[in-house]
């Protein structure tokens, strides 16, 4: 048993729905807590209730405005701290920043290991995050991670919806690893789509490795942005001989005109999850939830079960 008082959950104003549906999977309240900005953009945040030698939850992902949901997450985790939480772990889905974790020019910053310091120096005690862009991000905190994976709820809606002479595809030569995993677990084959990309969020196909002639192709990626990417490799995978293409992935970013190129693709489906709240709709976006695989994992941290064992 968990050596703390008792367990408690907050939220920021970043995804509310996806905590108050952690909460009923965990059945328990979410904690009361204001969370405001003044008119010139500063955050002010008030717990509304006891926290002393509390195992306390943040869920917060830092997603658009991306900047303005990080200062709420740390500010938050600052007043926790200071009204004499035991424990504070920082819950995280989406983690912003993920796609800047390396130098990729001179003189550019790694700025997703200094957002792991910040939150770290604001005084959380641990981090759960949902499929980190890159796997290093985890090195960057000098504070214990548990990173989730999304793939037992992908796989089963592939496994009760798409059963159909398979085939997984990675967007990129980076995605391998994930699309390898998912490809195993389902006994099919998969492909790569070979890209080079230009300028950020602009991406241009090169050629598909791997046979895809008259198979059902999914592209599997942790996050879609602009979808400039996910339709390209879309549009690839029909030309060299692809029945049907679907794509599956965690992150719904989102940005620019994302709904609209997905609406004008081949894509018969996208399969995303609520890490990311949607503004708009789609007919082709279907929306899985995480809810309970957080919950599960909030469970086994504060219980101090084993959280790997939920992906054996």
């Amino acid at each position: 048993m968990s050596q703390y008082k008792n367990l408690k959950i907050f939220s920021g104003n970043a995804n509310r729905p996806l905590a108050e549906e952690i909460a009923r999977s965990l059945k328990a309240p979410l904690g009361e807590a204001e969370v405001k900005h003044f008119a010139d953009g500063e955050t002010w945040v008030e717990i509304g209730e006891n926290v002393r030698g509390m195992d306390v939850f943040v869920i917060q992902p830092t997603c658009r405005p991306v900047n303005e949901h990080l200062m709420e997450l740390l500010i938050m985790i600052d007043a926790l701290k200071r009204s004499s939480a035991d424990r504070i772990t920082a819950v995280i889905p989406y983690f912003g920043y993920a796609r800047q974790e390396r130098k990729v020019q001179p003189r550019t910053p790694i700025s997703a290991k200094l957002v792991a310091d910040l939150i770290t120096a604001a005084g959380a005690n641990r981090v759960l995050a949902l499929d980190l862009h890159a796997g290093q991000i985890q090195g960057f905190f000098n504070i214990p991670v548990d990173h989730l994976f999304a793939m037992p709820v992908l796989l089963d809606y592939i496994k009760k919806n798409l059963q159909d002479d398979l085939v997984i595809v990675s967007p990129d030569a980076g995605g391998t690893e994930r699309a390898r995993a998912y490809a195993k677990k389902l006994l099919v084959p998969m492909a790569m789509i070979d890209k080079r990309r230009a300028s950020p969020n602009v991406s241009e196909v090169m050629h598909v490795v791997g046979e895809v002639e008259g198979k059902t192709a999914i592209i599997l990626d942790d996050m879609i942005d602009t979808g400039g990417t996910l339709v390209k490799a879309a549009e690839a995978l029909i030309k060299n001989g692809a029945k049907a293409c679907f794509a599956c992935a965690t992150h719904a970013v989102f940005s620019g005109n994302a709904m609209e190129n997905i609406s004008n693709s081949p894509l018969k489906d996208v399969i995303v999850t609520n890490s990311i709240p949607m503004s708009g709709k789609s007919a082709k976006i279907k929306t899985l939830s995480v809810a309970p695989l957080l919950g599960e994992a909030i469970k086994r941290i504060h219980q101090a079960d084993s959280v790997s064992s939920l992906f054996i």
